[in-house]
């Protein structure tokens, strides 16, 4: 289900907080030694289509966010570890300045959720003693933070405490245990304490759990929803989470410094930065505006050129992508930022010399800025991605059509920026229609002569935290397992079929394939030699020999859901998974993070009654 909002006045932190609680901290940080480890979970089987290049060609921004937000609060001694990156890496054998790191911090997208609870399994080998505090996060703690510990009596494991937030969230934990450490106790230890007097109750966005007297967890506490940093200005400088990088190897443990400034660019070539967030759309299959608590929260056009600036000056980083939820949301503040950057250079030249970027923007908006699109080109915008789901608008209306899709197509086309379109795959839409464009072929055909050099195609999939998640659920939409194999976390991507009810499932993934097959594939690359979508050349050739190479590892991934979905039994799965002991907010109401409680209760009946 989607995320409560807070009452309206209490939804943001005061202005100036972000920095005065780093101040703080710093000054708490002083006279104590520590040291942490964050770590970006990364399940290898979603490495496919449309990321098969930038799930290892971008440091994300979630994780080194963490990072720059420990070290800035005087947290020295941090690493950034990239599991897509180091993919041998185990907490148990991990060393910063020869001992342990105090602070084990885990984010993970619900994609990845296998690959971190194998992170944290780990670190609960470690000698209590010597155990770091682990603490959880990222999408898949904010709406299931409950996958973040192991209830089973038989097989306990799990963070100590999930942060459900952003980086606020965490800071305001780490300031209420620093206050009441003293000497050289354990962070872990001081957590325990502080737990038990409920310190914590009182700081939003964090859940963790309460044992018995035998050491089961019998309840899982919930803080409620974070309060949001309102000028994202206040956030730490990105410089500082590039610095912490571990550099990229095959070793089990950390190397003694993190990675050369110089190789910095070389396996992040591109770096994604946050310039503005929200959305005005509510879609019902997207969490994003509940996240955001229906807010739209943006750094000022000065800090995003600051950013590109001195990331390209030190590191070399030409690409940026801003992972913006819609760019273009917010008119006025849209063409304050490119008319920044249109302004702003580089060592003298204009920063769109030095500098190409990219995000995402709906067709509708794109429309709206159509006399200041050349402003957009002028500031070093390269590719934008179009979040056209469907241009007929049966699927999902957002204020985009046929006539309008190709329109705003044309006006990127002729002030020379690439638009990719992104697409959503649902129930009831036919491979091929005549006489109409509703057809996954037909939209696909049409937007690749409308100038498309590059396309997303994912099956529709419900999103754990949006509307209509828990009612695929319900209406028998949802996919346990076909022919044995269980839908798997790593499925939920988009590119494998998990949810439908009308058309037969194999249906959908046979056409998924199908259409990313016609658009990469030798004949294009003939084409786009000879006749290209771009007015810079050799961009339609490259990308389609990088999509051909991307689809011959997600092909055959693909064929084989495909081939079970035609073949075997299908079992469907009645209610969402959720938390198998009691999720509640202090004093025993009613939590903010979870499903229906009468369902999910009905969920974990079986384990109830076995304790």
């Amino acid at each position: 289900m989607e995320l409560p909002s807070r009452n309206k006045g209490d939804r943001l932190i005061t202005s100036g907080e972000c920095l005065d609680i780093r101040r703080r901290l710093r000054r708490l940080n002083a006279s104590q030694d520590i040291s942490a480890v964050v770590i970006n979970a990364f399940d290898y089987r979603t490495r496919i289509l449309p990321f098969f290049y930038s799930s290892k060609r971008i440091a994300p921004a979630g994780a080194r966010a963490i990072g720059s937000a420990l070290y800035d609060s005087g947290i020295s001694k941090t690493r950034i570890v990239l599991q897509q990156w180091n993919p041998n890496v185990l907490p148990s054998r991990m060393r910063l300045d020869g001992r342990p790191p105090d602070l084990l911090l885990v984010s993970s997208m619900q994609i990845h959720s296998a690959a971190c609870e194998a992170i944290i399994r780990d670190a609960c080998k470690i000698p209590p003693d010597r155990r770091p505090l682990i603490i959880a996060g990222g999408p898949n703690a904010i709406y299931e933070p409950w996958t973040m510990f192991g209830t089973e009596p038989s097989d306990q494991w799990g963070a100590d405490v999930v942060v459900t937030g952003e980086e606020y969230v965490l800071l305001n934990l780490l300031e209420v245990l620093l206050s009441e450490r003293s000497g050289n106790q354990s962070l872990r230890s001081v957590f325990d304490r502080a737990r038990d007097r409920l310190s914590f109750d009182n700081v939003p966005g964090l859940v963790y759990p309460r044992f018995d007297k035998d050491g089961l967890i019998v309840e899982l506490v919930d803080t409620g929803i974070q309060r949001l940093v309102g000028d994202l200005d206040e956030l730490p400088h990105p410089l500082i989470g590039f610095q912490l990088l571990e550099a990229p190897s095959r070793s089990k443990v950390l190397a003694p410094r993190p990675i050369d400034p110089d190789k910095v660019r070389r396996f992040s070539p591109i770096a994604s930065l946050v310039f503005t967030t929200g959305c005005k759309f509510s879609c019902p299959y997207c969490p994003i505006p509940a996240y955001n608590q229906r807010l739209s929260r943006s750094k000022s056009p000065d800090r995003i050129a600051d950013e590109m600036i001195r990331l390209h000056e030190s590191y070399g980083i030409g690409y940026y992508f801003g992972t913006d939820d819609n760019f273009f949301n917010d008119r006025p503040r849209t063409i304050s930022i490119v008319e920044t950057l249109a302004r702003a250079h580089i060592g003298g030249r204009p920063l769109r010399k030095s500098v190409r970027w990219g995000t995402e923007v709906t067709v509708h908006d794109t429309l709206s800025m159509m006399d200041h699109l050349p402003m957009v080109r002028k500031a070093g915008a390269m590719t934008l991605w179009l979040g056209v789901e469907d241009i007929t608008a049966r699927f999902v209306k957002k204020g985009q059509s046929v006539d309008k899709t190709l329109q705003a197509f044309d006006l990127l086309r002729r002030n020379g920026i690439s638009a990719v379109p992104m697409l959503m795959h649902h129930e009831g839409q036919p491979f091929y229609t005549r006489r109409s464009y509703y057809g996954l072929i037909n939209q696909v055909r049409l937007l690749r002569k409308a100038g498309a050099v590059d396309v997303q195609v994912l099956a529709m999939t419900p999103a754990v935290g949006s509307r209509n998640y828990e009612e695929a659920f319900y209406s028998g939409k949802m996919i346990h397992s076909a022919a044995g194999r269980r839908v798997e976390p790593c499925m939920l991507d988009g590119n494998y079929v998990v949810a439908s009810a009308k058309d037969p499932p194999w249906r959908m993934q046979l056409r998924v394939m199908g259409v990313l097959a016609y658009f990469y594939n030798p004949i294009r690359l003939i084409h786009a030699l000879i006749r290209p979508r771009t007015s810079r050349y050799f961009i339609d050739a490259a990308i389609q020999l990088a999509g051909m190479w991307g689809l011959a590892y997600t092909l055959p991934r693909m064929a084989g859901w495909f081939v079970r979905l035609m073949t075997g039994r299908i079992k469907r799965q009645p209610r969402p998974t959720g938390p198998t002991v009691p999720l509640t907010a202090p004093g025993g109401a009613k939590a903010c993070h979870g499903h229906d409680q009468r369902q999910t209760y009905l969920a974990s009946a079986e384990t109830l009654i076995k304790r």
